[in-house]
């Protein structure tokens, strides 16, 4: 069985994390910790980055630190994790689903403006499969109605818009270390603090609502508690795994993008046909590979698919439920306007299998079987 996902694993994890053990230090803001924050830093060129528990404990802590409560909106796609809801319903907010842009499958940002209303707080914009949403448009209805940006950018990292690292442009960013992504800690994500100004309240809501990381720096000759917080600091060995693949990005990076552009390459007479559509990629836009996916004419064809990719030995899924239609999102949300194009277009997408090391052969083997379902071998 060719897997869809296998956790990456480059050969020191194992190294750094006995490190961490001898330095007696394994709990969180160790040595690792240091590491992999302060390289988030130079890569993104975000003012400050703190690793968390979850790309989800990322989200509550920005929904924190924006003042996120009870009867406030926030906007995002209904195609998305649930965790992108989560964060704010947590706080009292409604979730306000709009439509999709059904090239990128991110927000359509046209759409953003109608959703707004006098409870709206911020807008969450998701880098679906590692590609930007229309970032410039949405900092300028952002700006006009002096909202908060939040993006989550759970499948963006080493991804950009124009120039600008994916989770740096809006007033926080949102990663995923999780064990499907690029590169991963088994559990865990980060937190990108766009304005100097946030980073010391956010240290505290991070550290249980206290003054701690001033108390190690010696700020402090004590800590206490300060404010309602929580505890989102992930351990020094989850730390000491990420470091190893953060130290080789760039190879693991050019790697995957090998393999989605052999799959690109593979399938485009497919997409020539009408039989498929395949991912695309707006000017301005670098992806980092993150999935790589295919859609289809239907959910029957969908179905179909998956089920002959696994006679062949292949794992293949499908993504997202659209949000608004699961019991939590009509009870905590709404979707406004039309859905013309989420719920039709998420049940057309079928994930490959993807991941570091995955080799030619396999992906040969797995297009050529993708092509003989469609009698094209």
């Amino acid at each position: 069985m060719i897997d869809f996902n296998i956790p990456l694993f480059i050969g020191r994890e194992l190294d750094y994390i006995r490190e961490a053990v001898e330095n007696k230090k394994i709990c969180g803001d160790g040595k690792f910790t240091e590491l992999c924050s302060r390289w988030l830093e130079k890569k993104t060129g975000t003012n400050r980055a703190m690793l968390t528990t979850s790309c989800t404990h990322a989200t509550e802590l920005a929904a924190m630190l924006t003042g996120i409560r009870e009867g406030d909106e926030v906007i995002m796609p209904s195609f998305t994790f649930v965790s992108t809801a989560d964060a704010f319903v947590l706080r009292g907010a409604k979730a306000v689903f709009t439509d999709i842009r059904p090239d990128t499958m991110n927000i359509d940002e046209n759409l953003i403006e109608d959703a707004i209303t006098e409870r709206t707080k911020a807008i969450i914009p998701v880098h679906y499969a590692g590609v930007s949403c229309e970032m410039d448009k949405i900092m300028e209805i952002a700006k006009k109605h002096n909202l908060f940006v939040i993006e989550d950018a759970a499948q963006g990292l080493m991804s950009s818009y124009k120039g600008r690292a994916l989770g740096t442009i809006g007033d926080y960013g949102c990663l995923s270390f999780h064990e499907t992504k690029n590169y991963t800690m088994g559990e865990g994500g980060a937190l990108l603090i766009k304005d100097e100004k946030n980073i010391e309240r956010a240290e505290i809501i991070r550290e249980k609502g206290t003054n701690r990381s001033k108390f190690f720096r010696g700020q402090v000759d004590k800590y206490t508690w300060v404010e309602s917080g929580s505890s989102y600091l992930p351990s020094d060995i989850n730390a000491a795994y990420l470091w190893a693949q953060l130290e080789c990005a760039d190879e693991i990076n050019k790697e995957r993008l090998n393999v989605w552009n052999l799959y690109y390459r593979q399938l485009k007479d497919l997409e020539n046909e009408g039989l498929i559509s395949l991912p695309y990629v707006p000017k301005g836009c670098v992806h980092n590979a993150h999935m790589f996916y295919i859609k289809v004419k239907n959910l029957d064809e969908r179905t179909a698919l998956i089920d002959y990719l696994k006679k062949n030995n292949i794992q293949a899924v499908f993504h997202y439920l659209p949000l608004h239609s699961s019991p939590a999102g009509k009870k905590y949300g709404r979707f406004n306007g039309e859905d013309n194009f989420t719920t039709r277009e998420s049940e057309r997408l079928l994930r490959l299998p993807m991941y570091y090391g995955l080799g030619e052969e396999k992906i040969i083997y797995i297009t050529d079987t993708i092509k003989k379902f469609y009698g094209k071998v």
